[in-house]
């Protein structure tokens, strides 16, 4: 079996909220228009570990997803370059983890959070996905 891989996406809170996501209980991750971020979902497998992180306001990882449906086309458009994932819920965390604190931690200073900031879709090491859970317990 695959090796579980883990990733970050990112949420501005007023267009989908961690709370709606968890009332919701599943949903497909529509509106990626990024080439990277695409080849991201496209690489994403059932199983795999997602945190959500509320962008703009907040920026805060505040939950962890996982995949529960691997990548098709983006419902929200005709074009076929765009795809989605369904995502469903697993556990907020106790203490939201904000990106002051990501960028304070030497161990996370390479993640794409940090370099990248406007990249919606990365992937994380098994290492800076469990930091960062630490961090958020």
């Amino acid at each position: 079996m695959e090796k579980t891989k883990y990733w970050l996406v990112k949420s501005e809170p007023f267009k989908y909220s961690w709370e709606k996501f968890n009332e919701d209980g599943r949903t497909f991750w529509d509106g990626v228009r990024n080439y990277q971020a695409r080849n991201n979902l496209r690489d994403m497998r059932e199983g795999d570990l997602v945190l959500f992180y509320h962008s703009n306001e907040g920026k805060n990882v505040v939950g962890v997803a996982k995949v529960v449906k691997e990548s098709y086309q983006d419902p929200t458009t005709d074009d076929k370059n765009w795809v989605v994932v369904d995502l469903a819920p697993v556990e907020s965390l106790k203490n939201p983890v904000s990106l002051e604190q990501i960028k304070a931690e030497e161990s996370l200073k390479d993640i794409s959070l940090v370099r990248q900031g406007r990249l919606s879709v990365m992937s994380l090491k098994a290492e800076e996905f469990d930091k960062i859970l630490e961090m958020g317990s």
